[in-house]
């Protein structure tokens, strides 16, 4: 079984690495009543010089590489459309490693200004700008899906309290510029909260699965939705050009149409198109799609293959696999039958994976900031979509959700400072280095419980010696006076009362109002030498009775590890501070 499923997905990534980049753009079906079917070269002449483009996807998921390729086309052929402005609220690149992303529209002259909630993926946007080529702006993912939402309204602005006292509010950092003083600033104070604006948006390049002889569009056998509906609509409300690729035409069902054939002016088939990256939309995998019932650990287990060939994701070591067990025992300790969580990439990853095969997953609904409810998150480069998910919206209708019912959310952690804030979005004051913060500013502004999990040092080298922790190389330390860059406001998340974690390799750490405190340690561990003096700007502090737990035994090795929920009828988990059993209801 495990040869043949690897040589299955040898197969499948062969079939691609043959195929990648292949496209007609002069294709145009036959079997179609409406005009609105083109060529891509077609659609692309729709579009004018100074559009403001929205794109849709997650990572390498529903990504519109076909609107990618025309858009590109058309300016190496004519010069046009020239200067324009492209918005994508997820992550929409792929580090210069596969065609088919964002990145194809990248080239100087074509592209001016690149708006988005994520850029490090985006690796040739960031050359663009490190060479002046180019305009950066950063926003919440979710923010923007929301204006874009506002948009389709005939709304111009959004107001929120989505990154109050982070770098996005102008009173502490650069707002949304990428480069301080650099471009315009999107974001103003208005009272106790923060109004966003995006630019107009007048064309879309967006992707569905299917379309009908009359040019409706379908989301049959998709995975996630993201922004293409309130994308389509914004472009619409605006008076400009709704370009969409489709993998292919079905028969008309009128209950299933996710948007009407009014609603769109260009309709490109491309039958390569793919659900995710190597996956051909024709020949998707299922368990991704509404109403399956696909065995759990056969699926990851694939999926984990596809994963080693494809190399995108680090290889995680034992002391990687130990910290991911201390976080997913502190999502335990923090959690309920129930609870409604959310994880980043990466890390939490792994802390999601063994709350799942923990027991605990049938008690957990995970949700997922491209629009899946329920389910199993998907790993690795797969990120954005899950196994067996139970219903799927939009990013916008997703984020408003998170609004109102987000318990717990697992993030990563780059750096943390004394006042307990953290950093995840800037590495450095090289543009080209830029992260952007994702959806992490309007998890952590709403989530009950904030679990973030991190290295306690950046390349410093440590192993499990006898079931104890060794820094056997000291590194740099994560844990400083200030942060690069205030992504999670430490102070509004103790005004709201919302609990919050900090795992380390070290210990786990929770944030009080005395600062951030470590109560608990990694056996091996020496309190004083490997994290007070290790780390003396980050002004760690210990309960105020002195006592620091051990970490138990078989969450370092894995041996008996065990996970089951607290006995509520107790109180409040020892692990949680005890500032109240339900902290915060949300804004």
């Amino acid at each position: 079984m495990g040869l043949w499923m690897k040589l299955s997905v040898m197969k499948q990534v062969v079939t691609w690495v043959i195929n990648k980049g292949k496209i007609d753009l002069d294709y145009k079906p036959s079997n179609v009543n409406s005009k609105k079917f083109m060529t891509g070269r077609e659609a692309a002449s729709l579009i004018p010089d100074e559009a403001v483009i929205v794109g849709c996807g997650m990572t390498a998921s529903m990504r519109p590489s076909t609107c990618y390729h025309l858009v590109r086309d058309s300016f190496q052929r004519t010069g046009h459309p020239a200067n324009v402005t492209w918005i994508s609220a997820g992550g929409a690149g792929a580090r210069g490693k596969a065609p088919g992303s964002v990145e194809e529209c990248c080239k100087k002259g074509l592209m001016k200004w690149f708006i988005s909630g994520h850029h490090e993926t985006v690796t040739a946007v960031l050359a663009m700008a490190d060479r002046g080529e180019v305009q950066l702006s950063v926003l919440p993912q979710g923010t923007i899906t929301h204006l874009i939402e506002a948009q389709g309204r005939g709304e111009d602005s959004v107001l929120t309290d989505v990154g109050v006292g982070t770098f996005m509010d102008p009173r502490v950092g650069a707002g949304t510029q990428v480069e301080p003083g650099k471009g315009p600033q999107l974001v103003e104070v208005e009272g106790d909260k923060l109004r966003y604006r995006i630019p107009k948006i007048t064309a879309t390049a967006l992707m569905a699965t299917y379309a009908d002889p009359d040019g409706n569009v379908y989301m049959k056998e998709s995975a996630i939705y993201t922004e293409v509906l309130e994308g389509a609509l914004a472009a619409r409300a605006n008076g400009g050009v709704v370009i969409i690729s489709v993998t292919g035409v079905i028969p008309r069902d009128d209950a299933a149409i996710f948007l009407r054939a009014d609603q769109v002016d260009a309709i490109v088939v491309n039958p390569r198109n793919e659900q995710t990256l190597m996956i051909p939309q024709r020949t998707c995998l299922k368990e991704f799609t509404l109403g399956q019932s696909a065995p759990i650990k056969p699926t990851m287990e694939r999926l984990a293959v596809f994963n080693k060939v494809i190399k995108l994701d680090p290889v995680r070591g034992p002391v990687d696999h130990a910290l991911a067990r201390q976080a997913a025992a502190v999502f335990a300790a923090a959690g309920h039958p129930g609870v409604r969580t959310v994880i980043g990439y990466g890390l939490p990853q792994e802390v999601g994976r063994l709350a799942t095969e923990g027991g605990l997953g049938p008690d957990i609904t995970f949700m997922i900031e491209t629009g899946v409810i329920g389910g199993t998150p998907a790993p690795g480069f797969f990120f954005g979509m899950a196994i067996n998910p139970e219903k799927l919206i939009t990013s916008a209708q997703m984020f408003h959700y998170i609004e109102e019912h987000l318990d717990v959310t697992i993030l990563g952690l780059l750096q943390a400072d004394a006042a307990g804030n953290v950093n995840v979005s800037k590495k450095s004051s090289k543009v080209k280095e830029y992260v952007g913060p994702g959806g992490f500013i309007n998890l952590v502004t709403y989530a009950r419980n904030i679990i973030f999990i991190g290295q306690w040092m950046a390349r410093a080298q440590m192993a499990l010696v006898d079931g104890k922790l060794v820094i056997q190389k000291p590194g740099i330390p994560k844990f400083v006076e200030h942060v690069e860059e205030i992504t999670f406001s430490a102070h509004e998340a103790l005004k709201k009362g919302q609990h919050v974690f900090y795992c380390t390799n070290v210990g786990n750490f929770r944030l009080t109002e005395r600062g951030v405190e470590l109560y608990q340690v990694a056996p091996g561990i020496d309190i004083q030498r490997d994290i007070l003096d290790a780390a003396p700007g980050a002004h760690i502090v210990l309960p105020e009775d002195g006592k620091v737990d051990v970490l138990d035994a078989s969450i370092i090795t894995g041996v008996g590890f065990q996970l089951h929920w607290p006995d509520k009828a107790a109180g409040v988990a020892a692990s949680v501070p005890a500032t109240g059993d339900r902290p915060f209801a949300g804004a």
